[in-house]
């Protein structure tokens, strides 16, 4: 009623948003950035220009799993991601640029800027790799779900704020003077009293006449505790992350039994990933003969999954002679070997019906 400073504006809520889309995001991100991308003629890796390029320093001022970070960073936040080649051979991503699409020609890309330098030229589609994510943009859709839990943090925040907070009254008989002077009097009490009772262990606020001050904390308040807090940030990370295809306990930090959401969140969140820019890097280096002939680009993703691990699994797979020791190695990540044992195909004793394997002990 007096213009009174006792009211404190409610602040923006933004960081949960932000911690929920950095947390998804920069888990991805960091996954595929740890990819080998290898360039297979047949069986044969090539390591070449690209190669070094994809795999070490794609520009003068990136490491590769800086430049893939930010690839997935802009695919997944943006909804689209746009790499041209510069004429010294640097992979680039773009910041901002226009796409003009056709039905029946490749699109073109113009005002390409990357930090502080606009391209002037246009850039057709087979020039450059662009990549799309989803159909709608995940921000439009994170925005439409914070508008809800949002308003609901910031609500309990609020309540919490206010638990065991100061309340109290003050009782005022007659204060002489003006109308402005009376204000300021009684803000200058008021504020003695709040710098006395801030950040102290105990504070004393001496009587003054015509003042009668009475303290209301606590009577009748209930809030909500601080597990209500970590309970709505937690559930919105939780949707966050189903719509990007990652298990919630990955990123909730769960310790017990990851392996399971582990691997669904290799198949269904990373793998497709892969592909999609497998899919992109092979059209775009690789013509359609080379393709044919097996020329391509093979993506290697991080295995959640120790070697020895899978030990007894691979020993069946080439006792049971399922696999040669080649095809093997390639399917663990490694390179063949130019090994004539390697590229046999043995089955043990027990695996035949007349005890004739075909190698092992009859060799």
């Amino acid at each position: 009623m007096m213009d009174l400073d006792l009211l404190e504006d409610t602040s923006n809520r933004i960081q949960m948003k932000k911690i929920a889309i950095q947390t998804c995001i920069n888990l991805i991100a960091k996954t595929i950035s740890m990819s080998e991308f290898r360039i297979k003629d047949g069986k044969r890796s090539i390591k070449n220009e690209m190669y070094y390029r994809l795999n070490v320093k794609p520009n003068l001022n990136q490491s590769a799993a800086t430049f893939w970070e930010q690839v997935i960073y802009k695919l997944v936040y943006d909804n689209e991601c746009l790499i041209i080649q510069s004429d010294t051979q640097d992979l680039l991503v773009a910041d901002t640029f226009t796409r003009t699409e056709y039905a029946l020609y490749g699109d073109t890309f113009k005002d390409v800027t990357i930090k502080n330098h606009t391209y002037q030229r246009t850039f057709k589609r087979e020039d450059v790799i662009y990549l799309e994510y989803n159909n709608e943009k995940l921000t439009r859709i994170i925005d439409g779900l914070y508008s809800d839990y949002g308003e609901l943090f910031g609500r309990i925040i609020n309540a919490q704020k206010r638990k065991d907070q100061i309340r109290g009254t003050v009782d005022i008989e007659g204060v002489n003077g003006t109308a402005e002077e009376k204000r300021d009097k009684i803000q200058n009490f008021i504020n003695k009293m709040y710098s006395a009772f801030t950040n102290k262990d105990i504070a004393i606020v001496p009587q003054q006449k015509g003042y009668k001050y009475e303290e209301h904390t606590g009577k009748g308040t209930k809030t909500q505790s601080v597990d209500e807090v970590n309970k709505t940030a937690d559930g919105f990370l939780i949707m966050v992350a189903r719509a990007m295809q990652i298990p919630p306990a990955l990123v909730l930090g769960e310790m017990a039994d990851v392996e399971k959401p582990t691997r669904n969140f290799m198949l269904f969140c990373i793998d497709p990933f892969i592909k999609k820019i497998g899919d992109e890097l092979n059209s775009q280096l690789f013509g359609k003969s080379d393709y044919l002939k097996d020329r391509k680009m093979d993506i290697r993703r991080p295995t959640y999954r120790d070697i020895f691990d899978v030990a007894s699994a691979v020993d069946k797979l080439r006792a049971g002679g399922m696999y040669n020791g080649n095809e093997l190695r390639d399917k663990l990540g490694d390179e063949p070997v130019d090994d004539p044992i390697l590229e046999r195909y043995y089955i043990t004793k027990n695996y035949t019906e007349d005890g004739d394997s075909g190698g092992g002990e009859n060799e």
